[in-house]
């Protein structure tokens, strides 16, 4: 009966494991592959050049300036969501005239396409744009600059731009997390006197933890897959000050036809992303551990 149990159980997921093996990891193996040679993608003629091309990464400064990308934009963006989505939560939590309306609106980035916005955005921070306008108007005049021209301000516009558009995540499982926490215990903590920022931060906070690590995974894997904001509005430019690991791999395989530096690029980023991944199963192991 065992026998008969497994039997039945395996043909259930056998369907997903051929998808599994035969798609997702022979693109993988067939990626590695590619990764090992000199090849525009086109050519009938592949040169074979072993691991040339990771030694061309290692030794590429693009590669590493997109990596300090990479962890500047998750750290500053993770940040700016976590503080905009409690505190958006937080008020709206609180008796609100018109609180639904208001959830539509901080929420209404997250279904927007980012193709569809980057013109706008584009347009606001041109020169002549709408935000060095603002700035004019508020006699902050002295403020205009070329926001998207220049490398000094270029990569703090990218991470803006995405911090507008994931906040809205963020508000909704900080909303939806602090529904969860006991109204007794606030009203007692309410009743010693706590005043709201004390109970923000001693009860509210420590209770939103799972919440926050929940968002910390989902920026991580945002900001590794970074392509279509920095692509869009800037092309990683101005002299790759928004270059990340995503536009540095479609320049190298599309615009340029080195595929198979592209190839060892997208190897390199798998490498990252299964780290970052072991890192955090690892951590959350340990914390299951303490709490124990």
């Amino acid at each position: 009966m065992n026998r008969s149990v497994r039997t039945s159980g395996f043909i259930w997921i056998l369907p997903a494991l051929v998808v599994s093996v035969g798609l997702i990891y022979y693109c993988i193996g067939y990626t590695g592959f590619i990764s090992t040679l000199k090849w525009d993608g086109v050519s009938p003629n592949q040169l074979s050049v072993g691991f040339a091309n990771y030694v061309q990464v290692f030794a590429d400064p693009v590669f590493w300036q997109s990596i300090t990308h990479t962890v500047a934009f998750f750290l500053v963006s993770f940040a700016g969501q976590v503080f905009l989505g409690l505190l958006f939560a937080l008020l709206l939590h609180s008796r609100v005239r018109g609180a639904a309306v208001y959830k539509v609106i901080v929420f209404l980035p997250v279904v927007l396409a980012p193709a569809t916005m980057a013109p706008v955005f584009r347009q606001i921070y041109a020169p002549d744009g709408q935000f060095n306008g603002v700035l004019k108007g508020v006699g902050l005049g002295f403020l205009q600059q070329p926001w998207l021209g220049q490398t000094s301000t270029s990569l703090p516009v990218i991470i803006s731009i995405a911090i507008w558009g994931g906040t809205g995540v963020a508000f909704i499982l900080y909303f939806a997390a602090m529904s969860q926490i006991e109204n007794e215990i606030l009203e007692a903590a309410r009743i010693d006197g706590a005043g709201n920022i004390r109970t923000v931060v001693s009860i509210i906070w420590p209770g939103l933890r799972g919440t926050t690590v929940a968002i910390a995974i989902l920026t991580a894997i945002s900001s590794l897959k970074t392509f279509d904001i920095p692509w869009l509005v800037s092309q990683g430019g101005p002299s790759y000050s928004t270059e990340f690991l995503g536009t540095m791999i479609y320049r190298e395989g599309v615009p340029l036809n080195a595929v198979g530096y592209a190839a060892a690029l997208s190897v390199m980023l798998l490498i990252l992303a299964v780290t970052i991944a072991i890192v955090l199963r690892l951590g959350g192991r340990e914390r299951g551990a303490v709490n124990v």
